[in-house]
């Protein structure tokens, strides 16, 4: 357990490769530094146009800060392209410490000579502690066309979207001109035409910040859509069971052309046959199909007569389910029907469940055979089909005549008590499927048809299949470990789409072609329209990619966007606070906390508050990890500290936007009220690293926010204490990295389902990798317990006194851990030119405060502050400020 005296040591850095371009410098700031006055320095990375902050000398008990800067981008694209990054543009400067009186203005020349070096780690051979690579325009993937940008988290709850659909207007001579899309709140439809033009009336197009579009009135959940180009509209299914039609030269807002409740359960898929019959599938493996001229006669009718021939095609249907089953047994798998495709060259329909698919005649509606995913013909409807002909035959035959009266088929007792077995085993077999036993990561998530006529399906294990019009499997290969999402065919090329946000194309014999990373989260859909493939992510973004991607054509792009860069965006500056405090389990007083927290000058818009043994005791310890099992956080003296840090940055306009508390550890965030607007995606999470790794003495707690279009992590830790602890750090780092799981809360059915699968199918193949690492900076704060090695306390008092702190830094432990690449891997940190902050004895003031008692324990850095961008080089120096605050008392 660390002690009472320990306190944060500051080193800070830039923030690089962030675009939604906004300059973000950060104070960091801890009380519990040395009583002795630290020089004050300060270097400043940025853009040409470099800021100069300002403050004043004190001496202190307990106290140190630093700052770091750097530049972030935000686009603001030209037509006809949208991207939703931009390049980031980083050079470095540097600002003198000038009085207090002096004002914030740009420093005269990009460096000075009081630039701090900068100490950056080895970077790890894996790719899990480097930052990832995201940009509008990067030489690893097509420029794409943002359509919709990745909205706020916040923004999305009851309006997520799940489905997309491409169909044209009539007149529009075969070209899809419109992009549907399903959702939450109904369905909402981009003209494509005039997607990137002003609205031409006052009409409504829009609410966030995307092309313009036009949406319903609100509805239940849309889960699916298909376009049905032959009548100009797009079907879509809901969670009530209800099935609307909506008209493609049509506005949404003046509602659906036709609708009706078809299912109890929700419609999750839905398909068009060559006789324009509509097939929907829901849940327990039901599917209807609806006759194709009751749906022309109720379209053709007049308005008031909408409701009766909306009754007309509700009543108009065949159950599948019902019809080919016999005595209690079905061939079917009694899953739900995730996915319908319409064969119509072959005059066949597909339906998919988890781990079957079963194959129609979209003319009889007779079930022509059942297989499972390893190509094998289910035996369950070889038994069924040569059974007696009066049987399976018979029932086919009822459905198909006039007449109104079933015909009991001679089956006998012992073939009718196989059939109800067989029944009983469907049930079980459905139950653990959902319960996710089984073999879960064959589970067919995607459909679709190419131009040859075969039919590819795509698995959660993230292997593709090949098969004929007739259902037999031809190959199955697998270029990527990541489940598929979805499929899109075009032409000679497929397009897939992975859980983990890349896109791979294949050509008709299954050739990789390209692949590229392009969104942050799960592809959710795919559609063609107006020669592009417009994908959907899982955090709600729309992107198009040009059909003829990967090609020449987008290097041609992508340097007219790079010479073009500065008349589409903008900079905006902004300074980040992050304060560390071991407080031992001690409140501050009002006073202590304003010197603490005080801000030499205005232009501070983020507070990170890290602290460290807020409360430790074994009963509290133990009763917090009970609550951590449930759900539920936070004490007494974690929320007077709250309280007491707000009520003085409530005087400077800032509001608490998170926070997150885990045993004595506790991290908090607040912003500046007219930077509030942009945060947004704002989590917390918390890993314990104390005994059995269940107890939060030690661990870490981390805030995680979206600032523009850029992720930034807040990790406060405390890790194992003691000299020869070395390893149990490093371990501890490890542990925090690796297993850090933020909380995102889902927007329905379908997220749940694919977070909760999803993770399952990593942590089984083993490839998941750490949320951190999707992180696009990452700063550690907090009590690390590195120490000084191979020096003794007078050695090491006698540097302290001479201010030898280069050479003191020599001996630290966590420098010589990271120059090894052990721990904080590719990670930075500024060189600090103050007093070692560890360990202070309470109500002592100067360097006689350091322990003097019979232990003798050598001064070392255990508070620190580490971060990590996406910057390549490690030459660019950071800005690191040490004045040291007056007087800070419990």
């Amino acid at each position: 357990m660390a002690d009472p005296g320990e306190a944060a040591t500051p080193s800070a850095a830039p923030w690089d490769d962030i675009p939604d371009d906004f300059f973000l410098s950060a104070s960091i700031s801890s009380p519990s530094s040395p009583p002795a006055p630290a020089p004050i320095l300060s270097t400043s990375p940025s853009p040409p146009q470099a800021l100069r902050s300002s403050s004043l000398p004190f001496t202190s008990t307990h106290s140190s800060s630093a700052s770091f800067s750097d530049s972030l981008h935000r686009a603001t694209p030209p037509e006809p392209i949208h991207p939703s990054h931009s390049l980031p543009v980083f050079s470095a400067a540097s600002a003198s410490r000038p009085a207090a009186a002096d004002v914030w203005r740009p420093p005269p020349g990009p460096h000075h000579s009081n630039s701090l070096p900068e100490f950056a780690a080895p970077a790890s051979a894996s790719h899990v502690h480097r930052p990832p690579p995201r940009a509008a325009l990067r030489a690893d993937r097509p420029p794409p066309l943002e359509l919709r940008p990745r909205p706020p988290r916040e923004s999305q709850a009851g309006t997520a979207l799940r489905a997309l659909a491409c169909c044209a207007a009539p007149g529009a001579a075969g070209t899809s001109t419109h992009l549907w899309a399903a959702g939450d709140a109904g369905v909402r439809v981009w003209d494509l035409a005039d997607a990137f033009r002003s609205p031409t009336s006052r009409r409504r197009w829009g609410d966030e910040a995307s092309a313009p579009f036009r949406e319903s009135r609100r509805t239940p959940p849309a889960l699916c859509l298909v376009a049905d180009p032959a009548r100009g509209l797009v079907w879509s299914g809901h969670a009530n069971g209800r099935i609307m039609a909506w008209g493609a030269d049509r506005d949404p807002e003046s509602g659906e052309c036709i609708g009706w409740d078809a299912h109890r359960g929700p419609v999750f898929a839905l398909a068009v046959s060559p006789y324009g019959d509509l097939w929907s599938g829901s849940e327990g493996g039901i599917i209807k199909v609806w006759y194709g001229e009751a749906i022309e006669k109720s379209l053709a009718s007049q308005r008031e007569e909408k409701c009766k021939t909306s009754l007309l095609v509700e009543r108009s249907f065949i159950d599948l389910w019902t019809m080919v089953s016999d005595g209690g047994a079905c061939p079917l798998p009694a899953v739900d029907v995730k996915l319908l495709l319409s064969d119509n060259s072959r005059s066949k329909v597909w339906s998919a469940g988890y781990l079957s698919f079963a194959l129609w005649d979209s003319r009889t509606k007779e079930l022509l055979k059942v297989v499972n995913v390893d190509g094998q013909v289910d035996s369950r409807f070889d038994f069924l089909s040569d059974q007696d002909p009066y049987g399976y035959a018979t029932k086919q035959n009822l459905f198909s005549s006039p007449k109104k009266e079933k015909t009991r088929s001679p089956v006998n007792f012992f073939q009718r008590s196989r059939n109800a077995l067989m029944g009983a085993a469907d049930a079980v077999r459905r139950v653990a499927v959902k319960a996710g036993f089984g073999d879960d990561t064959q589970r067919i998530e995607a459909l679709a048809m190419s131009m040859d006529g075969m039919i590819w399906t795509g698995s959660a294990n993230g292997s593709l299949a090949q098969w004929d019009g007739s259902g037999n499997r031809l190959q199955e290969f697998q270029q990527h470990s990541s489940s598929v999402r979805s499929i899109c065919i075009f032409g000679t090329r497929l397009w897939v789409g992975y859980m983990d946000g890349n896109i791979q194309l294949f050509d008709l014999e299954g050739n990789l072609l390209g692949g590229w990373i392009a969104h942050s989260s799960p592809i959710l859909s795919m559609s063609v329209g107006s020669s592009y493939i417009f994908t959907l992510a899982g955090h709600g973004g729309v992107s198009g990619w040009n059909l003829s991607s990967p090609g020449p054509a987008d290097i041609i792009l992508r340097s007219e966007l790079m010479e073009k860069e500065t008349s589409y965006k903008n900079i905006e500056y902004l300074k980040v606070l992050v304060c560390s405090w071991n407080v031992g389990q001690e409140k501050a007083s009002y006073g202590s906390l304003r010197s603490w927290l005080k801000f030499p000058t205005e232009e501070v818009g983020v507070v990170v508050v890290g602290l460290q043994e807020v409360e430790m005791g074994a009963g509290f310890l133990a009763m917090s990890a009970a609550k951590e099992t449930v759900g539920l956080e936070g004490s007494p003296n974690g929320e007077l500290w709250l309280d007491a840090i707000g009520q003085i940055l409530k005087g400077h306009s800032f509001e608490r936007v998170g926070s997150r508390q885990m045993a004595g550890l506790l991290t908090a965030v607040w912003v500046r009220t007219s930077l509030k607007h942009s945060i947004s995606d704002i989590d917390n999470a918390a890993v314990a690293c104390g005994l059995g790794r269940a107890i939060g003495n030690k661990g870490a707690v981390g805030l995680r926010m979206r600032i523009h279009d850029r992720t930034i992590c807040f990790i406060n830790c405390h890790f194992a204490a003691h000299m020869e602890a070395v390893s149990r750090r490093n371990e501890d780092f490890d542990h925090v990295f690796r297993t850090m799981t933020f909380a995102t809360p889902s927007s329905g059915l379908l997220t749940t389902s694919i977070s909760s699968s999803a993770g399952q199918l990593l942590r089984a193949n083993g490839s998941r990798m750490p949320e951190l690492s999707d992180t696009d900076m990452i700063v550690f704060l907090g009590d690390f317990n590195y120490r000084l090695y191979d020096i003794s306390y007078d050695e090491a008092m006698s540097l302290v006194y001479r201010r030898c702190f280069d050479w003191l830094r020599k001996n630290d432990q966590l420098r010589a851990e990271m120059r090894s690449g052990r721990v904080f891997q590719g990670l930075r940190e500024g060189d600090f030119k103050f007093p070692p902050t560890y360990k202070f004895e309470k109500h002592k003031a100067g360097i006689s405060g350091y322990d003097c008692s019979e232990k003798r324990r050598i001064p070392a850095w255990c508070d620190r502050i580490l971060y990590r961008d996406s910057r390549a080089s490690s030459g660019t120096e950071c800005s690191l400020d040490c004045p040291v605050v007056c007087s800070v008392s419990l």
